[in-house]
């Protein structure tokens, strides 16, 4: 792993997977393997991976299941998880340099590992493909949502890339499959203020009252037929998604709120349950999003950057 002049030493990644870091909280007087097994996630056999190594102190000295645990102390370990469902469609690598990577993320793969999904994530797999661990993404797409995702391949050029993120100089656009509304005039531009449900990043973000704080240019490609198996929308539209701002689940939203929720959409308008553990993948009805495009200019060769995705979405091919 490079690490950049000042910054933090952290252990390297192992097949892919970052280590996550833990401060031993104040007032702890117990074992390392009593701590861990109490403040992480149930399930986890913590003297087994306490003595396979799998959790270092800040110099990355393997620590004992039976040590006591430090006030302060910091400790790095691993997530694992139980074998993961492979997804079953692969990632497309569209560019690759020095500074930059870019793929051509397929729909049920997620970006980076987070809740249940670890190994099978775009960032774990792109970096045991290319052999990289310097990899992180620059932004992220939903689990359900596939098209263009960027990665940066080295921390020295990251902010570079990360200040186009922040300062909104990339262009990007989107399409979706959703209803047909013909009480909406297109193209528009939709302003909505969105909002975060306190503490619970997995809900939805609600459309609330208030000062604008997300855009969207909306525009219809073409009109479709019925939906065939979707009796969720008797008429359908192809549309092209323009974000001139970027939140969370901002075009999710804001299309539900405009009365058009993308088909396949699994959290709006109604957050659906999540499936058991042990259920079989259903991978049948993919949301009907797609990042298309991403283009800017290159902060470190100043060239003009645009890739594309080379995916389609089912329904607007057959509806």
């Amino acid at each position: 792993m490079t690490v950049p002049p000042g910054a933090a030493w952290s252990p390297p990644a192992r097949e892919g997977v970052s280590p996550s870091r833990l401060v031993v909280a104040p007032g702890t007087a117990c074992t390392l393997a009593d701590y861990l097994g109490t403040r992480l996630r149930s399930g986890i056999d913590w003297r087994a991976r306490l003595a396979q190594g799998d959790v270092v102190d800040a110099q990355g000295r393997a620590l004992a299941a039976d040590a006591p645990c430090v006030p302060g102390q910091t400790l790095w370990y691993w997530r694992w998880l139980p074998p993961e469902p492979r997804v079953p469609f692969e990632l497309v690598v569209l560019h690759q340099d020095a500074h930059l990577v870019v793929v051509d993320k397929p729909h049920f793969l997620a970006s980076i590992p987070g809740g249940r999904y670890l190994q099978e994530t775009a960032l774990v797999r792109l970096r045991r493909l290319l052999g990289n661990d310097d990899l992180m993404a620059l932004h992220r797409l939903d689990r359900e949502t596939a098209g263009v995702l960027l990665f940066s391949a080295q921390p020295a050029t990251r902010n570079a890339y990360h200040a186009l993120m922040r300062e909104q100089r990339m262009h990007k656009t989107y399409e979706a499959v959703a209803p047909w509304h013909d009480g909406l005039l297109l193209p528009l531009a939709a302003h909505h203020r969105l909002q975060d449900t306190a503490g619970a990043s997995h809900l939805p973000v609600q459309v609330v009252d208030g000062e604008p704080n997300v855009s969207t240019q909306v525009e219809m490609l073409r009109r479709l037929g019925h939906g065939p198996g979707h009796g969720l929308a008797p008429d359908l539209a192809h549309y092209r998604l323009t974000p001139l701002t970027g939140r969370r689940h901002q075009l999710r939203a804001q299309l539900n709120a405009l009365g058009l929720p993308i088909l396949g959409d699994r959290i709006y308008p109604r957050l659906w349950p999540e499936p058991a553990a042990d259920a079989l993948p259903d991978y049948s009805h993919p949301l009907q999003l797609l990042a298309r495009e991403i283009s800017f200019t290159d902060p470190l060769s100043g060239a003009l950057r645009h890739f594309a995705s080379a995916r389609r979405l089912a329904l607007a091919d057959t509806a």
